[in-house]
C-alpha cells in the first residue's frame, strides 16, 4: 500500500452531463433544495452558501444515464439529523419520487434520481464515535425509521424548508466500475485511500482519515459493461480537494509511476480510474 492520502482530503464538486438544463436546475433548486451559484453558456454550478457541490453541463438530446461504469449516486452530506428531517419533511409534502431510504449503521440515508436518472442520496451521518472502527463489521443496509427521523421535528407537515443548510458538503462519491479488485488496487494502493469495508468482489468502500467512505466502487448495475455511449447523461468527473500543493503533487507523481498520463485540465491534474472515472485533483 502506499502513504496514506492525507486525512483531511474529501470529496468536492461532482460535474454531470444533462439533456435539459432548466429542467434540471429546477429540479435541484425545488426537490433537493440547491442553490444556482453561476449560470451561463450552457452549464451551471449548485451549491449552498459559497461550497460548489455540482457542476452542471447540457447536452441537448441525451438520453438518460444508463446502468453502466461511471456514476452510481453522488452523496450529499447533510450536517445534521434535524437537517435530513426537514428535507424529508419537506419531499414528502411536495411529493418528491424518492428511490429508497436506509439505515447504514454509520448513517442514515435517502436515495433518489434526478431527471436524467442520475442517483442521488441524501444523507446524515451518525456519531464518529458509534461508528468508527467499526465499519466493515457493521456497515450495512437496513430499513430506515423514517418515523423516527421525522419524530426530530414538532410537526412534520408545516416545519418550512427552505434550502439545504450551511455545512452541506459531498460526502461521498459511489462509482459503477467494471471490476472492484483493479478499483480497490488504485484507490488504495496508488492514490491511498484506506479500504474500509469490500463485499465479496462486488463493492467496496475506502476513505481518507478514517471516514466510513469517500469512494464506493460497485458492479451492481455496471455488469462489466463499459463506459455510458457519446450522448448519454453522463458523469463527467469528479473532485478530490486535498490540503495543499505538496500532497496533490505527490499523488500526480503517483499516478504518473504506473504509467497513465495526467493531464493538464483548467481545473487542476486530471486522471482516470481502471474504469474510465475521471477526477480531478484540487487543493482546498
Amino acid at each position: 500500500m502506499s502513504t496514506p492520502i492525507a486525512p483531511a482530503a474529501h470529496m468536492g464538486a461532482v460535474h454531470l452531463t444533462v439533456s435539459n438544463l432548466e429542467r434540471s436546475l429546477d429540479y435541484y433548486r425545488t426537490s433537493i433544495g440547491l442553490a444556482v451559484l453561476e449560470q451561463g453558456d450552457g452549464r451551471a454550478t449548485l451549491g449552498v452558501g459559497d461550497t460548489r457541490l455540482l457542476e452542471l453541463t447540457e447536452v441537448p438530446g441525451a438520453l438518460p444515464a444508463p446502468g453502466r461504469t461511471g456514476l452510481f449516486h453522488f452523496a450529499l452530506l447533510l450536517p445534521d439529523r434535524r437537517s435530513l428531517a426537514l428535507w424529508v419533511a419537506h419531499a414528502v409534502r411536495e411529493r418528491v419520487r424518492l428511490a429508497g431510504a436506509s439505515d447504514h449503521f454509520v448513517s442514515e440515508a435517502i436515495y433518489l434520481s434526478d431527471p436524467d436518472r442520475h442517483g442521488i442520496e441524501i444523507y446524515a451521518d451518525r456519531p464518529r464515535a458509534l461508528w468508527e472502527g467499526k465499519v466493515a463489521e457493521r456497515m450495512g443496509t437496513d430499513p430506515l425509521d423514517l418515523d423516527g427521523l421525522l419524530g426530530e421535528l414538532d410537526d412534520p407537515v408545516s416545519e418550512p424548508f427552505e434550502a439545504q443548510p450551511a455545512g452541506t458538503t459531498m460526502g461521498h462519491v459511489h462509482l459503477q466500475v467494471s471490476q472492484v479488485p483493479p478499483s480497490i488496487e488504485f484507490y488504495r494502493d496508488v492514490l491511498g485511500f484506506g479500504l474500509m469495508a469490500e463485499y465479496g468482489g462486488q463493492a467496496a468502500f475506502l476513505s481518507a482519515g478514517g471516514y466510513h467512505h469517500h469512494v464506493g466502487a460497485n458492479t451492481w448495475r455496471s455488469g462489466g459493461a463499459g463506459p455510458p455511449a457519446p450522448g448519454a447523461a453522463a458523469l463527467r468527473r469528479f473532485e478530490i480537494v486535498l490540503p495543499d500543493a505538496a500532497e496533490r503533487d505527490r499523488l500526480v507523481e503517483r499516478i504518473a509511476a504506473t504509467g497513465q498520463a495526467v493531464e493538464d485540465d483548467p481545473a487542476g491534474p486530471l486522471a482516470r480510474d481502471p474504469s474510465s472515472n475521471a477526477f480531478v485533483l484540487l487543493t482546498a
